[in-house]
């Protein structure tokens, strides 16, 4: 049998080549290839004659009582919120985000809260020793939990203890880049010891029945580092988001197989670890500025959460020969064609002005919903207007100029009136609401209508 060459494996996506190469042809990352050995042959998998030998398995129909799955509520709601109403025994949940955002804090918490209900909890560091996993246990105030701790990164060793003794209900691995396996040849940190470490501790989750919790390291791009077959591997993914200036996070569940995508969990950084806030949209709009000119409150809604958050517009002349577009929370190509659509069929001029945007709080909005925010926000800064207070904006703007309705316009009104807002400007095609839970309804079919109901409002000058 021919021996196989080398193999070049890219450290960025996990693309394989036969030989080097200095730019991945996959991610295009410059020197990012390294060559790692091949995993070794399982024994037995062919018989004498060369064939694949195999096993014959029943098969079933579709139809069939089913079971829901058990969960293990961590006591943290926000958290409990996230992975679906808590975590199921034997899945194994995935959990980025950037250095210093939390997710060792919060997850010590968990652990805490689940080792004084009676449950057996194991936090593996492969990053700090236990000296300093127990100082930040102390300043939280959660010496006194009978969590078992330990610094190791051999997985095989690692699988081992956990085999020792009762089962665990919850397994942590904080982080997944510093494990390595002894069955595979490679340095620690590379996609092959990821995805290896992955999967053996994966398959001790799924035969024992432990949760258990990878933690992963991010890149520049916020994405989570190491191969991407480790994200389907997993059984849920989730991404703690959140800005150095503001003391809020941001927990997003990214994919879960038993339980709702795109669902949020709401934290506040403080002295004692991670609170809950139990209402975000009290927390988004605190401190903002009603007097000023630019501003719009967007009433969006994340998984089943509505949530109203405020979008900051400032459209000033430009001095350069190409604008300037700068945009934090909201996506680039989105405000390039609300900018499109104002212009052509707004008849506003924003060719010569910079244009800056920004959500404020440091939240990430997603849905094309806050459309109609962005350009009221636009709009009033350009012209100077200054929108009504007690508002709430949501709406998706089409490329012919169109406000289309968008999905759950229910809830985003409830919230709006808990909230105490008196108005809700929205598209006017979509179901109708009635009084709309006590809100006056102003509905706009078309963006010139928008433009016209917002210049209206703006003091005497002319509108370049």
């Amino acid at each position: 049998m021919a021996k196989r060459g080398p193999t070049y494996t890219c450290q960025a996506c996990g693309a394989v080549y036969h030989r080097w190469q200095g730019k991945c042809d996959a991610c295009g990352t410059w020197s990012s290839l390294t060559e790692e050995a091949q995993a070794a042959p399982v024994p037995g998998a062919r018989g004498s004659s060369g064939k694949a030998r195999g096993r014959v398995f029943a098969l079933e129909t579709l139809k069939g009582e089913t079971q829901d799955a058990p969960r293990i509520v961590s006591r943290i709601g926000e958290l409990d919120r996230v992975t679906g109403g808590g975590f199921v025994p034997g899945s194994v949940l995935l959990i980025g985000g950037d250095p210093g955002i939390g997710k060792s804090t919060l997850l010590m918490q968990a652990c805490a809260a689940l080792a004084n209900s009676g449950q057996r909890v194991v936090y593996v560091s492969g990053e700090e020793s236990t000296g300093q996993v127990r100082l930040r246990a102390e300043r939280m105030g959660l010496a006194d939990a009978p969590v078992d701790l330990a610094a190791e990164t051999n997985v095989e060793d690692i699988i081992a203890t956990l085999g020792q003794g009762q089962r665990p209900a919850l397994v942590v691995i904080d982080s997944i880049q510093t494990m390595w396996s002894g069955e595979v040849e490679s340095a620690p940190g590379t996609v092959t010891q990821v995805r290896g470490s992955a999967q053996s501790l994966i398959r001790y989750a799924k035969t024992s029945g432990a949760c258990l919790i990878l933690v992963g390291h991010v890149t520049k791009d916020g994405q989570i580092a190491g191969p991407r077959v480790v994200e389907h591997m997993v059984d849920a993914v989730l991404s703690f988001e959140g800005e150095g200036a503001h003391s809020f996070r941001v927990l997003r569940g990214q994919k879960n197989r038993f339980g709702a995508t795109d669902e949020i969990g709401v934290f506040e950084m403080t002295g004692k670890g991670l609170s809950e806030v139990s209402n975000p949209s009290a927390l988004f709009l605190a401190g903002r500025d009603q007097a000023a000119p630019g501003a719009a409150v967007f009433a969006g809604v994340e998984g089943t959460r509505p949530v109203l958050v405020e979008i900051q517009a400032l459209v000033s002349p430009t001095s350069l020969g190409t604008p300037r577009r700068a945009v934090v929370g909201w996506e680039n190509s989105r405000l390039a064609m609300v900018l499109a659509v104002l212009e052509t069929h707004g008849g506003l001029r924003l060719g010569q002005h910079d244009v800056y945007l920004n959500v404020a709080g440091g939240l990430r909005v997603n849905e094309p919903a806050a459309d109609i925010a962005v350009a009221a926000a636009l709009v009033s800064s350009l012209t100077g207007a200054i929108l009504p207070n007690e508002s709430v904006y949501f709406g998706e703007v089409a490329l012919s100029g169109a406000i289309r309705p968008v999905s759950v316009a229910a809830a985003r009104l409830r919230e709006a009136a808990k909230l105490g807002f008196g108005a809700a400007f929205l598209p006017s095609g979509g179901a109708d609401f009635g009084d709309g839970g006590g809100l006056n309804l102003r509905r706009f079919g078309h963006v010139t209508e928008l433009v016209a109901d917002i210049a209206a409002r703006a003091p005497r000058r002319d509108v370049k």
